[in-house]
């Protein structure tokens, strides 16, 4: 008798998995309709500008592939793209939140696959299996801060189902990998995850880490089992699979931008930001404090102040169990699933991307959701710990156990949701230096014709025409040339329209610093209005002498 598994499709699985998502479907939907109707699902100017990247691809005077962007990688604007179609979609916001709500699900689903497979191939751990994979579920699709994210257009809810199901694939193939009669699975199981890993490397830069760490498991499997010449043959197509979307993407920067490594040192890269902003960086050049500023974040994506450490308690002691009873397939998981830890020490002291936490220096809330990374770690420690607690001391009785962890995780998360989940305070707060300035501008806009063509920088307050529903293709901005041309394109429309503003648009938007307030030709320009923020650079409204009825 072939015995079925958490990771196969027997009846009893399948029924578990539909339960699962199920679930995962209605907390994803419940929260959607919650934040949404509280207006709370644009408040993240990232979450705008991801919609609005994926929008032009379609909506703008020069649509196309070429307006993927220079900084962000382009997989999650491709796949908002068909959403975001529909005007009122894009308006809302709503087509960027459906991707990633189909994630969220993908990514509850994958966790419970992951531990079930983990668990029921060892004989000790193999009773409780389902239960331990269910709490591992809980655990990350309960969490309040994923629930709120994945919720909006952010790439992280994204990026961690691919990483998830990464895991998935490869925890099969090193399992089928030992099994002889199983060569055709295990070729199988790398293909998808070399296919995970590419998506992985598309949505965020944490995936090319991924690659590494995934490819260098790989050599040192091959270099231990050199003798196995299905294993070398599978490798060597592996292997050069994972450098592909860098390639392409660095192929990509050199081409259209002059500079393959625009995405790190151009204009528009975190580093240019930072000297821009001048945010205070605690982690820079500075490794270990950058590790510690990261497990903090994760730490506080789980629960209030310092009980958090409960948490990385429990993810510790899940390790050294996990050392003595699962080994092999479960410590190669345990290694990759912390890797986020070296990546982000290493963002945060020598790549210009600063992270702020409430409890430390400078006593801020900035780029929290980074700590959303550990949390497939911590999710998959809880679902651990419980199976090889029970498995360690059968005495406890399973039900009891099962009771007792979730009710603990809960009550964490009860916490967390009271406070107010710090991705959510961060969007909010982030919503409120803008809200002030951004509407004041609406206000003025609401009142100007309907056809009007407008000058505007839309890289920061691109906000403004989604809410008010005016297309991008009726505005002229700073993508709308030649990005080759360097450094500016004389035939550009972006350009022409600078120079000579009444023989292209209506309206002029200035902010206070921005390309169009530092290059627009104010000759025969007629100031309508002067908007003031507070802590926001100050908006000027131009009209054109051209008539709003004229054809471009």
């Amino acid at each position: 008798m072939v015995k079925r598994t958490l990771a196969g499709t027997g009846r009893d699985e399948d029924r578990s998995v539909v339960r699962v998502g199920g679930l995962a479907v209605l907390a994803s939907f419940s929260s959607f309709f919650y934040y949404f109707q509280r207006g709370e699902i644009l408040m993240h100017g990232d979450a705008t500008a991801h919609i609005n990247i994926a929008r032009r691809m379609f909506d703008s005077l020069t649509p196309g592939p070429l307006q993927l962007g220079r900084v962000w990688l382009p997989l999650p604007h491709l796949l908002m793209m068909p959403f975001l179609v529909p005007d009122k979609l894009w308006q809302t916001g709503v087509g960027g939140s459906i991707p990633s709500m189909i994630a969220y699900v993908l990514g509850v689903l994958g966790i419970f696959r992951l531990v079930g497979g983990l668990l029921e191939a060892n004989a000790r751990t193999q009773p409780s299996a389902r239960v331990g994979a269910g709490l591992a579920a809980l655990a990350y699709g309960a969490n309040p801060n994923l629930i709120y994210v994945q919720t909006t257009a952010l790439t992280e809810t994204l990026y961690l189902a691919f990483f998830i199901w990464t895991l998935v694939y490869f925890a099969e193939f090193l399992r089928e990998l030992g099994d002889e009669k199983a060569t055709n699975s295990a070729r199988t199981s790398l293909r998808r995850c070399a296919c995970c890993v590419g998506c992985a490397e598309m949505t965020r830069y944490d995936g090319w880490f991924l690659a590494g760490v995934i490819g260098a498991i790989v050599v040192v499997l091959v270099v231990r089992r050199w003798e196995d010449g299905q294993l070398r043959r599978m490798a060597a197509i592996f292997l050069p699979a994972m450098v592909v979307v860098p390639a392409l993407w660095l192929i990509y920067g050199a081409a259209v931008y002059g500079n393959a490594l625009d995405f790190s040192n151009g204009p528009y890269s975190a580093r240019a930001i930072e000297m821009r902003v001048g945010a205070p960086n605690p982690a820079f050049h500075n490794f270990g404090l950058g590790a510690l500023y990261f497990l903090k974040s994760a730490q506080i994506t789980l629960a209030v102040g310092n009980w958090g450490r409960w948490w990385l308690l429990a993810a510790a002691v899940a390790g050294l169990l996990g050392v003595r009873i699962l080994r092999g397939r479960g410590l190669t998981v345990l290694l990759v699933l912390w890797s986020p830890v070296a990546f982000y020490a290493y963002a945060l002291a020598y790549g210009s991307v600063p992270l702020h936490v409430p409890l430390w220096w400078p006593f801020a809330v900035f780029n929290q959701r980074f700590g959303l990374e550990l949390l497939p770690m911590f999710a998959v420690s809880a679902g651990w710990l419980a199976s090889l607690i029970w498995a360690s001391w059968p005495r406890v009785t399973l039900w009891k156990l099962t009771v007792a962890a979730g009710v603990l995780m809960v009550a964490s998360y009860a916490f967390v949701l009271k406070s107010g989940p710090l991705d959510l305070v961060e969007a909010s707060r982030n919503w409120a230096m803008r809200r002030g300035l951004d509407g004041s501008v609406e206000r003025v806009l609401k009142m100007l014709p309907s056809d009007s063509i407008y000058l505007m920088d839309l890289a920061e307050h691109v906000s403004i025409m989604e809410r008010l529903g005016i297309p991008l293709r009726r505005i002229v901005n700073s993508e709308n040339h030649r990005v080759w041309k360097q450094p500016t394109d004389p035939e550009g429309i972006w350009e022409r329209a600078l120079a000579n503003p009444a023989g292209y648009v209506n309206y002029v938007i200035a902010f206070e610093g921005d390309a169009v307030d530092r290059g627009v030709n104010r000759t025969g320009l007629n100031l309508l209005a002067v908007i003031h923020g507070t802590g926001q650079p100050t908006a000027r409204i131009y009209e054109t002498a051209r008539p709003v009825n004229q054809s471009r």
